[in-house]
């Protein structure tokens, strides 16, 4: 039987090849993006309207949208370059995204059988893996996605007794997203990043709901 899926920015270098990747494994795959569809993660009416016009249900929802600064910024290195405008773009759409597309969440997965709600976040979000400080609005926005993610995944263990709900890493991905920002950093090819995803993705277990995982399916600390 075929199972569908939901990839929320799917134009984007991971999202669309997780996108394609689970199409190769036999998945009837929906995408959802700004530059293909006009979805605006940060905007509630705009993500109710997309939403609200799915059919479902789908066996996996996975959110790739994300952001690391505002439009034509970088982020921050010292407290003293936390802006207004700039943390309130980036929460708007790592953060205020999420929230949006988490309300409807419930009407999108079967309320049988299992079914996952992936949420891309970051390693970066994770409050006691932060050693070294800086990117305050990118870091401050995905630890409040983390957040988010949990809250869904207990309301959604009452509702939806077999979905999983899980917050992803997935690694330094070599990408638009990340291309002023790795050079330090080994990367992977979007593929890779991709078919490392949805493995987790397909070998997560009901007691894996609500926890943060990298792409090895190793967890880390909120």
């Amino acid at each position: 039987m075929t199972q569908n899926a939901l990839i929320i920015g799917a134009s984007g270098g991971i999202g669309a090849a997780v996108a394609q990747d689970l199409e190769t494994r036999g998945w009837r795959v929906t995408r959802l993006s700004r530059a293909c569809d006009g979805l605006d993660i940060g905007d509630q009416a705009n993500v109710d309207a997309h939403l609200e016009a799915q059919n479902g249900p789908y066996e996996l929802v996975f959110m790739a949208s994300g952001v690391l600064a505002a439009e034509g910024g970088a982020p921050e290195k010292a407290l003293s370059q936390i802006r207004q405008e700039s943390f309130e773009e980036v929460f708007k759409v790592n953060t205020f995204g999420v929230a949006y597309v988490l309300r409807h969440v419930p009407k999108l997965l079967p309320k049988k059988g299992r079914s996952v709600l992936a949420v891309l976040t970051a390693r970066v979000g994770s409050i006691g893996d932060n050693n070294i400080g800086g990117w305050h609005a990118y870091r401050a926005s995905k630890a409040a996605a983390n957040q988010l993610l949990r809250g869904a995944a207990i309301e959604l263990g009452r509702s939806h007794k077999e979905a999983i709900a899980v917050a992803l890493h997935p690694g330094t991905v070599a990408t638009d997203f990340t291309a002023n920002y790795a050079a330090r950093h080994s990367t992977v090819r979007p593929e890779a990043a991709a078919k490392n995803l949805v493995d987790v993705m397909l070998g997560l277990t009901p007691e894996d709901s609500g926890q943060f995982f990298d792409y090895a399916y190793k967890p880390i600390e909120w």
